[in-house]
């Protein structure tokens, strides 16, 4: 139930409290028309008695418009076309007993001498007045009033079913960034965790059992962290630096005299919120493409500062140049984190790639500096 409405698929049956609300609403304005126009046509005769009656003609037709809302309520599940016009037939009965009632109050249960009788005799017979054609008068001045809640309540029902859609296609629309989130989040590249595999048995074949130990430990740590959280969730940069340190603690066994770290972030910028794991791609590449390929050592640099208001975190290295396909940036990697931050971020986020001039590869990402508390 929300906003006065329960909604199941395309069906929307409203609260009964809002149908009557809007039932007793059109009827009030109805009564305060026609007391309006009594108060200029009749001002010599009683209006206090006059008002009296016509509350209670009010009171007896919300009574019977409320009948007639919970019977369009029973089509509630029917296309618009149907209940539209079941509305307009079914408008014409209540109109009929309303208007009864409302000659049976002002002309047979107190018959009010609104002109003098000889007058209103005379004008009866000219106007060859019959009770019949009085009732078909006041049926049809009653039939447009009902009509027009009916056209109201149908109006609200369109109005949830519409309302409906919308939380229905924003909650989608937040299940598919989530689904997408998590599918960028787990494209952790296979060959780390084979290569790393490998670097472990030869550990063990060699019988460095400390560092083999070790490396169990911050692989256990990296994978444990890195699959557990929730996709959407945010962490500390200060958390996401400490999981690129594991990662790259993992890869120096590996490359125990080419790999250099490099890591400064400012104190200040520790506790601000990035998608967890959003390095991650950009050091690896960092991995694969500029230290594994040389010889010589290869110095992995992560930095972040803040420019303008928002957050600028680079990750380089100064490895050999890359071959333009790579320098191109067109890998997994980069799409992965550009399309994780323009999910979490939009158009207040980007990423910037190109080769260095003295070798090697940068990626700056910008994206908003979030100080709150992060999931």
């Amino acid at each position: 139930m929300t906003n006065g409405f329960e909604t199941n698929g395309d069906t929307t049956r409203m609260n009964w409290r809002v149908g009557l609300i809007s039932i007793v609403g059109i009827w009030a304005f109805y009564v305060a028309i026609i007391t309006v126009r009594s108060a200029i046509m009749l001002a010599d005769e009683d209006q206090a008695r006059l008002f009296l009656y016509r509350l209670g003609v009010a009171a007896f037709a919300v009574a019977v418009t409320y009948v007639l809302f919970l019977f369009n309520e029973r089509f509630a599940a029917r296309p618009l076309r149907w209940r539209v016009t079941i509305a307009f037939a079914a408008a014409i009965l209540p109109a009929f007993v309303i208007a009864l009632f409302n000659y049976y109050v002002f002309e047979v249960f107190d018959p009010m001498s609104l002109f003098d009788p000889a007058e209103m005799a005379q004008w009866r017979e000219s106007m060859e007045y019959s009770v019949t054609k009085e009732l078909a008068e006041q049926t049809i001045s009653r039939y447009f009033v009902v009509i027009a809640w009916s056209t109201l309540y149908m109006a609200l029902g369109y109005a949830g079913i519409v309302r409906a859609a919308e939380r229905r296609a924003a909650s989608y629309a937040q299940q598919a960034q989530t689904a997408q989130l998590r599918a960028l989040r787990y494209q952790v590249n296979p060959h780390f965790l084979f290569n790393t595999l490998n670097a472990l048995s030869s550990l063990v074949m060699r019988d460095r059992r400390e560092e083999a130990e070790k490396m169990i430990l911050n692989l256990s740590t990296f994978f444990r962290t890195s699959l557990t959280a929730e996709p959407t969730d945010d962490v500390s940069l200060a958390e996401e630096i400490r999981l690129q340190h594991l990662y790259l603690d993992i890869e120096a066994v590996r490359f125990p005299q080419r790999l250099v770290t490099d890591i400064e972030v400012p104190m200040d910028l520790a506790s601000a919120c990035v998608p967890a794991l959003i390095l991650q791609p950009l050091v690896e590449n960092a991995i694969k493409y500029g230290v594994s390929r040389v010889r010589r050592p290869v110095t992995v640099s992560i930095r972040a500062r803040e420019d303008a208001g928002k957050l600028e975190i680079t990750v380089a290295d100064n490895g050999d140049p890359l071959p333009d396909d790579l320098a191109s940036g067109t890998g997994v990697g980069l799409r992965n984190v550009r399309e994780r931050l323009e999910a979490r971020y939009g158009g207040e986020s980007s990423v910037q790639w190109g080769a260095r001039p003295e070798g090697g590869f940068l990626v700056t990402l910008i994206m908003p500096i979030n100080r709150e508390t992060c999931s």
